[in-house]
């Protein structure tokens, strides 16, 4: 441990004053702020990693700011890594799609720590990124599997309507000739499955 003393001149008279009696350096350390941080966005989730000292990876603790880039600082959310890990990740959900974010992040000393003790180191140098938006191709995938699993169902309900609409006009079709009642029905049959497909497309 140190005695930190101030020693000053006032009006012709020595001064002194101790502000620490037994100061100990590992319970006032300032880390340095992290490096290297680099981000990778998707559309469903941002990962961003950075590199510290190797002797103070296990020992530190980390948060993380991020902004719209067109936002100030003020304005950032606040996430806390839940580990001592060098990494954090940022749902999708919380950002904007077609948006460019800014992050980053400062440490310091764990309170779960005994030996060492510390305030936040400054803020890193800033990371830009922008969640990926949903690939074309995938919606027309599921446009198309969407399609597939409701024409089943709907071509059905037709042939049921079909046979219903049949069994209530028996009357009139016991008038008319057997030749020109099947035509007439499946004419009447392929018209609503080609609506049916028209309005899936």
């Amino acid at each position: 441990g140190y005695r930190v003393s101030l020693h000053g001149n006032f009006f012709g008279h020595n001064h002194t004053y101790i502000p620490f009696p037994e100061y100990s350096p590992r319970r006032h350390i300032k880390p340095d702020p992290p490096l290297n941080i680099q981000s990778n966005a998707t559309a469903s989730k941002c990962q961003i990693w950075w590199s510290v000292p190797w002797c103070l990876d296990e020992i530190l603790q980390y948060e993380l700011q991020y902004k719209e880039h067109s936002m100030s600082w003020e304005t950032a959310l606040n996430k806390t890594a839940p580990s001592s890990q060098p990494q954090l990740e940022i749902e999708g959900t919380e950002l904007r799609a077609g948006v460019a974010y800014m992050a980053r992040v400062r440490c310091k000393v764990s309170e779960h720590e005994d030996s060492y003790h510390s305030q936040w180191s400054e803020w890193s140098q800033a990371t830009v990124f922008q969640k990926a938006g949903v690939p074309k191709l995938t919606e027309k995938i599921l446009t198309a599997r969407t399609t597939q699993f409701l024409f089943i169902p709907l071509s059905f309900g037709t042939l049921l309507y079909l046979c219903w609409n049949c069994k209530l006009s028996s009357r009139a079709r016991q008038k008319a000739s057997p030749a020109l009642i099947f035509p007439h029905q499946l004419l009447s049959f392929s018209h609503s499955i080609i609506c049916t497909m028209g309005i899936l497309r």
